[in-house]
């Protein structure tokens, strides 16, 4: 493996939900700690699962692992960490400034810039402690602070007084509050993991195109700011020698390699490494010593027999959705996981029963629209450019709020305007005024905004409250966006997930989120499922034996109401392909 080659001190794997960044940390610290390496494993992941992986509890606080000597672990709960942080921003304030605005001031606080932030601030020591560069050889870290998180702590100026004196407003901003006194700790950690003779940073992605447009995003963010020496490790590829006799396995295999022959030209110029799919979880040292070898160790266990998996399929759920012959169905979920699939699924099982359909999407990925435009009766297709959308709303949002501001007032808001808030701002207004449709159409839309960002917009006092408050004393009858989502007989949420663990834990992670919004979601659908798909190879077998317990959780603690989609053997697009999908059928 390229990445492991000449290491350096520390290590940091970043990728979104689901790629494997946890099984690729432990693996490595594993590794280096079976070649005589002294390690310490740190994870910031909220759905962190290392002591899962190694069957112990570790905990916030170093734990030396008994069954691996030389290898500690420290998980960092960002939750709790965020909470400490939060207190000690808004404890100060709490008492001298009016309730209102202490409400707004904690829900700023309230979304994954902070939590993150608040990781980071943990995570500092250990990248600035000598006493920790002397005690390990490596320091291995599961998730890396976003771009956005590092220009924040990198930008000059006086972040503390920045909300204090009102120049900023609802947005990630609220964390800059309380960093003031971190600046050089910060400073020297941002130095640390700038100097690729003291970090490596591992972009993990998956042999699929949406995986790897996202590793190119991070990598080019990341690049901007000084971070030049990266390595992309493509995990869970499938060999074409598991494809023997199977179909629904080769036919994966293929679009595997389409997916990494198109792979963006970026990513080409890194070293990269392929680490092969394998057969079994990913629970305890003997799996996460074979991770790494070339090839893997397949289970020598006769061919798993499933059992025959009884679920409802999509047009089992689109049944209970039709109610009146019209409303709001939003498609949520964490990358990856297929949201623009379903929603245009949904959309072609409503359209075929004759109920008009607006499908509309911000997803970059055109071709689904292209493919569905003007292809079925009842059906239309709206895009929306996240790009287009996001640069009217920083401008608005520049002419008007940071029109009175300083030179470093606007720099701080510049920045600040770069956060995924802003762009999921910016789209949820442009769904807006489609959502106004739903009281005479269904409206299937994808790519929705979550539960913080919704929190954010109603908290905050855009639309919603400005619209109370103008014509809540009048006696009009209003109905802002914000209502419609949260009045379950007009608006159905549907959560999207995979049947793996990190995206089931995000995905009950999201559910909770809406909830603080008062927005209950409507159900749960499991996407690309291979113990529904029936494959016939070992391999392909097992993994889907490896589901089961992930579908069980789903179905009995997180939701009452759910479909099960199998894993296609074709790219499902266009439209017969994606009634195929509407109704358990994997060919």
């Amino acid at each position: 493996m390229k990445f492991l080659d000449q290491l350096p001190n520390f290590l940091f794997f970043t990728g979104k939900g689901g790629v494997g960044k946890t099984s690729l940390a432990c693996a490595t610290a594993v590794q280096l700690a079976d070649a005589g390496k002294r390690v310490l494993l740190v994870s910031t992941d909220p759905a962190s699962n290392v002591g899962q992986v190694f069957g112990i509890a570790i905990g916030n606080k170093i734990t030396p692992f008994e069954s691996v000597p030389r290898l500690s672990g420290l998980e960092i709960d960002p939750q709790a960490a965020a909470q400490v942080y939060r207190d000690k921003i808004v404890g100060p304030v709490r008492g001298v400034l009016p309730e209102n605005v202490v409400k707004g001031i904690e829900e700023q606080l309230s979304g994954a810039c902070t939590t993150e932030i608040a990781a980071f601030d943990e995570f500092t020591a250990l990248l600035t402690d000598a006493a920790i560069h002397q005690e390990y050889d490596h320091v291995i870290f599961d998730t890396a602070p976003t771009g956005h998180t590092i220009r924040l702590l990198q930008l000059p100026g006086a972040w503390s007084g920045f909300l204090d004196e009102g120049k900023g407003d609802a947005s990630c901003l609220g964390p800059l509050a309380g960093l003031e006194k971190q600046r050089e700790r910060y400073k020297s950690a941002v130095d640390a993991l700038s100097d690729p003779n003291r970090t490596r940073l591992m972009l993990v992605t998956r042999a699929q195109a949406s995986s790897l447009r996202e590793a190119n995003r991070t990598h080019e963010e990341l690049s901007a700011i000084g971070f030049k020496r990266q390595y992309l490790v493509v995990n869970g590829v499938l060999a074409e020698a598991d494809t023997t006799d199977d179909p629904l396995a080769l036919a994966v295999w293929k679009r595997e390699q389409a997916a990494l022959a198109a792979m963006p030209d970026a990513l080409r110029t890194l070293p990269i490494d392929h680490v092969s799919l394998k057969s079994f979880n990913l629970i305890g040292l003997a799996a996460l010593r074979h991770l790494l070898v070339e090839g893997g160790v397949v289970s020598q266990e006769a061919v798993v027999t499933l059992p025959k998996l009884q679920a409802p399929d999509l047009a089992t759920l689109v049944d209970s959705l039709v109610g009146e012959g019209h409303g709001l169905i939003m498609l949520m979920g964490k990358g990856g996981v297929g949201k623009t699939t379903i929603a245009a699924a949904v959309a072609v099982e409503l359209a075929s029963r004759g109920y008009p359909v607006h499908l509309t999407t911000s997803d970059p990925a055109a071709h689904l629209a292209e493919t569905l435009e003007g292809s079925l009766d009842h059906l239309t297709v709206s895009r929306i450019e996240p790009h287009v959308e996001t640069e009217r709303y920083r401008q608005h949002v520049m002419d008007s709020k940071g029109k009175d501001l300083d030179a470093q007032g606007k720099a701080l808001l510049e920045e600040d305007l770069r956060s995924p808030c802003t762009e999921e701002i910016a789209v949820f207004q442009a769904f807006s005024r489609i959502i106004r449709e739903a009281g005479k159409k269904f409206v299937v839309m994808d790519t929705a905004p979550t539960g913080h960002t919704l929190l954010l917009l109603d908290a905050t006092g855009a639309y919603h409250r400005e619209t109370a408050r103008q014509l809540g004393a009048s006696g009009i009858h209003f109905t802002t966006p914000m209502m419609q989502l949260q009045d379950a007989k007009q608006t159905k949420v549907l959560i999207v997930t995979l049947a793996e663990n990190t995206p089931v834990l995000e995905a009950a992670g999201l559910q909770s989120d809406l909830r603080r919004a008062n927005i209950e979601p409507w159900a749960w659908i499991i996407n690309n499922s291979l113990a529904m798909a029936n494959p016939t190879s070992a391999l392909m077998r097992q993994r889907a034996s490896n589901e089961l317990a992930q579908i069980e959780a789903v179905t009995t603690l997180h939701t009452k109401r759910w479909a099960v989609v199998p894993l296609q053997a074709e790219e499902p697009i266009g439209v017969e392909r994606l009634k195929k999908l509407a109704r358990h059928s994997a060919g």
